[in-house]
């Protein structure tokens, strides 16, 4: 019944798999699809924490959780220093370095002019979540297939929401034995990483994958001319190193970085078995770097396509090089993936992170054109990074070499906020940078969106409630301008991140 390839039918067309976004009538029967992707619109992505469901809704201090290291005996399990409130939950990342819960996840189609809420769409939690507090989770892209738009993105198939270290679990039954969410928690304590597409009508459709087990899919899109998903992320939570090579399997050193994954589509993300082969690493870069863990080096979040080419970041993490990628020769298919080659962008850094503790973290990019390049850069990193990188750079193509032109952080940087809620005060929030970034371009005019990223005094910066911010730049600047300022299009909501943005254009 379900097609299996974009190039015969999207699946979402099929009877039977098509989502309401919005239901405004008191009989379900009588509902229609609220229009979703609508043209000029902005679709932003978020989360909200939730302590009812799950394995979260029992948890108390002095708790059992894994641990930063088990050996061989699974032995000793570390202690919950909190329970489930939001506040102090995540100061259990203390004790046990993967904690994280699994929560909702929730897209929003807002007018890109007037900031007015168009629909919200409710991705199936029974089918797939994120992981709250996961910053680097739920980039957002939108690519134009002949039957429209198509918008696509990474969660965890089947973990359902308030599931504990899902972000650091297996995506396979028994896939690294040295992991210790896998040690604690059982060989089938696994979720497959799922590209989840949705359609114009909120159609939703999934294609699980093997990759990136022992950590997250960051960012996924669907190129319609290869009819091919690309996606990147991180992996390996184990230990691997102190055991060899071929330890696990899949291999997590080899299921990471930037992966080529074929279309399944399913009307579930369990719908069947994810067939061999399925996806395929583009060059392994473990060895790219002397004394990295292995797979770290491919450490990439963001993720977009230019011209017929990948551009790709890497900004967090002691391994590899923190920088901006691309791959030679574009658009790698599932077959050739292993001959393709991963480089870094002329002009861009190429230091090691170990060497300079993250002086630069780059996390998203948008191309104004063949010659204009912007890059969000979290602001994360050590002193260097906060005042030379940290906000959204602009960088312009000079003889074959990419140059940066200035960085815009009028009105962003340093900004504060404070919230209260059901469970208290949340520490003071600072906006320290920005993360993932969309744009449009109009002329000599480009606006752009993006989520914050933040820093306090909570247990970790990545359960800030955050904020989507614009600006709008002048295409021919290269200079920094003195007026241009950020403004909040999403204000912070207690409880809840906002992870990824996504424009969508008047020719989709």
């Amino acid at each position: 019944m379900y097609a299996t390839t974009r190039a015969i039918r999207p699946t979402w067309l099929l009877a039977g798999c098509s989502l309401v976004a919005i239901v405004s009538s008191a009989n379900p029967a009588d509902a229609k699809a609220a229009p979703f992707l609508k043209p000029n619109s902005l679709v932003i992505s978020s989360s909200t924490y939730d302590n009812t469901q799950g394995a979260v809704a029992d948890l108390q201090a002095g708790d059992s959780l894994p641990s930063a290291s088990i050996a061989a005996t699974c032995q000793p399990f570390s202690t919950a220093v909190a329970g489930n409130d939001y506040v102090n939950v995540w100061n259990n990342v203390l004790a046990d370095p993967s904690f994280g819960v699994t929560s909702a996840i929730t897209l929003t189609d807002v007018d890109a002019r007037t900031g007015s809420t168009i629909s919200t769409l409710s991705i199936p939690s029974d089918q797939v979540v994120t992981s709250f507090s996961s910053k680097s989770e739920l980039g957002l892209h939108v690519e134009n297939a002949w039957y429209g738009p198509v918008l696509s993105f990474v969660g965890y198939g089947g973990a359902g929401v308030g599931a504990l270290d899902a972000s650091n679990a297996d995506a396979v039954d028994g896939q690294d034995p040295t992991n210790p969410v896998t040690c604690f928690f059982g060989d089938t304590y696994a979720f497959p990483r799922t590209i989840v597409s949705v359609g114009a009508d909120g159609g939703v459709a999934y294609t699980p994958t093997i990759a990136y087990g022992g950590d997250n899919g960051r960012s996924a899109f669907y190129s319609p001319d290869a009819d091919t998903y690309y996606a990147v992320g991180n992996s390996n939570n184990g230990d691997t190193s102190s055991y060899g090579q071929g330890i696990t399997n899949p291999d997590v050193t080899e299921t990471t970085g930037l992966e080529v994954v074929n279309p399944l589509d399913w009307p579930t993300f369990n719908y069947g078995t994810i067939p061999s082969g399925n996806s395929a690493q583009v060059d392994p870069m473990y060895a790219s770097v002397a004394g990295q863990k292995a797979g770290k080096d491919s450490n990439f979040r963001g993720l977009t396509e230019y011209n017929g080419a990948l551009y790709f970041t890497k900004g967090s993490g002691s391994n590899g090089i923190d920088t901006v990628y691309t791959v030679t020769p574009g658009l790698p298919s599932l077959g050739d993936a292993g001959s393709a080659s991963v480089s870094i962008v002329p002009g861009f850094p190429t230091d090691s992170a170990k060497s300079t503790g993250g002086d630069y973290t780059p996390f998203a990019v948008f191309f104004a054109n063949a010659t204009t390049m912007y890059v969000s850069d979290e602001g994360a990193g050590d002193t260097t990074d906060q005042s030379t990188h940290a906000g959204l750079e602009k960088w312009s193509l000079v003889n074959g070499t990419w140059q940066l032109d200035y960085v815009l952080t009028n009105n962003l940087i340093g900004t504060t906020y404070t919230l209260n809620g059901y469970d208290g005060a949340w520490p003071t929030v600072t906006t320290v940078g920005l993360r993932n970034l969309t744009g449009d371009v109009k002329g000599n005019r480009v606006k752009l969106w993006a989520t914050t990223s933040t820093n306090s005094a909570a247990g970790d910066p990545g359960a800030d409630p955050n904020e989507v911010v614009e600006i709008t730049d002048k295409l021919s600047d290269t200079t920094l301008p003195t007026k241009e300022a950020f403004a909040v299009v999403s204000a912070p909501n207690y409880g809840s991140v906002y992870r990824g943005v996504a424009y969508v254009s008047s020719g989709q």
